[in-house]
Order: C-alpha cells, then sequence, then structure tokens
C-alpha cells in the first residue's frame, strides 16, 4: 500500500487540528495591503490522490498563489522551449539568501541562482509568450486551466493591491537584469511577474495543478517534471529548504499568500492555504501538517 494510501480520514482530522495549533506562531504577509486581512487562523487542506481525494477546512478560501506559480512557470517554459534554452536564462542552485536579494543577483553577476527565487521567477516573466502582461497571463493561466482541470482566474483587486505597493525589491532587481542584458522589456517583465502572482484559486485547485506534477500523464513531457520536481525540492522553501527536504523529503512550493504545494511522486499532491508565515515566508501551520504527514505515512522520496 502506497504511503497516501494508507490516510484515513481519522487521522486526517487529528493532523488538521494539531496544525491549526501552529497558526499562532506565525504572521499574515503584510507586505502587500490586501494580503494584511486574511485571518491568520484559517487554515484548507486538499489533497489529491489517483485513487480518491481529501478535503478539510477552510477549503472554500481563495487565495493568491504568489510564489506557488513559480514552477508553473518554469514547467510552462520548458514545454514550450525545452530545457536547453530555459536554463540558460535561470540556474538551479539554491540560495541562502532571501529570495528578494539583490546582492545574490549581483554576487552571481546577473544569473539568477534558481527560477524560485525573484529574480529568476522575474527573469522568466519577461520570457512568457505573448505581446504585454495582461496577455501572457491570460495565455498562461488558460494553459494550467486546461492541462489541470483547474478554475485559476486572475484577481483584479489584489493585482491592484501589489501595484499600489510594488516592491521596492523587485523594482532594484529588474532593474539589474535589465541593465545587465537579461531582460528584453523590464516593465512587461515586472507586470507579468505581478499578474502571474495573483492567480487565485483554493486548496483543490492547486491540489489539481500538483498533481500533473506528481503523475506520469500525456500532456507533459516526463523530463520537464523530473526537472521542477527537483528544483522545488532543494530550491521551494527559500533558505529553509535544505532543511524540509531533510525533514518531510517532498518537492514543496511557497507563496507568502499562504499556500503550500507538496508533491508526493506517483500518488498525488497535497495542497494547504494558511496564510500564518514564519520569518523566512513559509506557511508555519502548513509546513507542521506535511511535516506529520509525510514522516506518519512514510511519503519521502528517500524513504
Amino acid at each position: 500500500m502506497k504511503g497516501l494510501d494508507k490516510l484515513t480520514t481519522t487521522d486526517l482530522s487529528a493532523w488538521v487540528q494539531l496544525a491549526k495549533t501552529q497558526t499562532e506562531l506565525g504572521q499574515v504577509s503584510d507586505r502587500i495591503p490586501k494580503l494584511a486581512l486574511a485571518n491568520r487562523r484559517w487554515f484548507a487542506v486538499h489533497i489529491c490522490c489517483e485513487s480518491r481525494n481529501y478535503s478539510q477546512g477552510d477549503t472554500a478560501c481563495v487565495f493568491p498563489l504568489m510564489s506557488v506559480i513559480k514552477p508553473f512557470s518554469l514547467l510552462y517554459l520548458l514545454e514550450h522551449l525545452g530545457s536547453a534554452i530555459v536554463l540558460q536564462w535561470v540556474g538551479v542552485e539554491a540560495s541562502d539568501a532571501p529570495f528578494n536579494s539583490l546582492e545574490q543577483l549581483v554576487a552571481d553577476k546577473a544569473y539568477p541562482r534558481n527560477p524560485m527565487i525573484n529574480s529568476g521567477a522575474i527573469t522568466l516573466a519577461d520570457k512568457l509568450p505573448g505581446k504585454n502582461g495582461s496577455d501572457r497571463t491570460q495565455l498562461f493561466c488558460q494553459w494550467l486551466n486546461q492541462l489541470a482541470g483547474c478554475q485559476l482566474k486572475l484577481d483584479e483587486a489584489m493585482l491592484a493591491s501589489v501595484r499600489s505597493s510594488r516592491s521596492p525589491a523587485n523594482l532594484a532587481i529588474a532593474n539589474y537584469l535589465s541593465q545587465t542584458g537579461h531582460l528584453n522589456h523590464l516593465e512587461i517583465a515586472l507586470d507579468t511577474y505581478e499578474q502571474i502572482c495573483c492567480l487565485s484559486g483554493t486548496v483543490e485547485d492547486l491540489a489539481l495543478l500538483g498533481k500533473v506534477l506528481a503523475c506520469e500523464n500525456d500532456f507533459l513531457n516526463s523530463q520537464h517534471r523530473r526537472i521542477v520536481n527537483a528544483v522545488m525540492l532543494t530550491c521551494g522553501l527559500y533558505e529553509a529548504s535544505a532543511q524540509f527536504a531533510v525533514k518531510i523529503g517532498l518537492p514543496m512550493k511557497s507563496g507568502i499568500g499562504g499556500g503550500l504545494l507538496a508533491i508526493v511522486p506517483s500518488e498525488g499532491a497535497i495542497a494547504i492555504y494558511s496564510p500564518a508565515l514564519d520569518n523566512i515566508g513559509n506557511p508555519v501551520a502548513a509546513i507542521a501538517f506535511v511535516e506529520a504527514l509525510s514522516q506518519k505515512l512514510e511519503l519521502s522520496i528517500f524513504s
């Protein structure tokens, strides 16, 4: 019996309750005004397996994917352009600096460490197909929804809030990338990045996206899936990635909107929404939940 097949509704409820006690240890991001309105006690989980699905908590909540979208912009470009081209633009090395570090980018001579940090994601946003940010976001969103059977939508109110408080760090990163010849269109790159981060959905939508990465399918190149999962394992939780690769052993990606996606290769995906974050930017209760699940069900890819 596979790991997720051993899951029972009773155990799931117990782990959800345990995780909810951890929400008090985190803080909701106030970097974007509309994100700051979230209730830090919200917690929702959807687990999408080949045989059955599980849902518990505040599953009706719709939230912006923010950085959880990053593995999928990488996947999109790999599928459209191939790894030889895409990996010329971004690396696959972990970073021990914060996700919005300009210093790291300068030290690396404008070659972003990986696509899971902002410099890498802005670089890839510059390369998405489409004539402007709105066109690129619409094409990307349609592709994801068709691929995974999910219903992501652009949250216009969240986008307005992001634009009203544009990150100085992201602007500095984009300026440096542009000055060093790594961006074709600075404004379009930043606008595209901000828009795709505001693609929003429920935990079920996120789990459906994750299942595409977890399970063999006829739609995606297997090598591209492997690349994305490997980069998520080593880079998806920022500076804490190595720590959680040891503790949990699953490809994962977090976002400051409170989303967390964990991939259980060949089995399914675990999607969580919990807006209370630690000081690195990872959702505290969501990480605690996946850690308990992984250890009890022996989900680690190294098991």
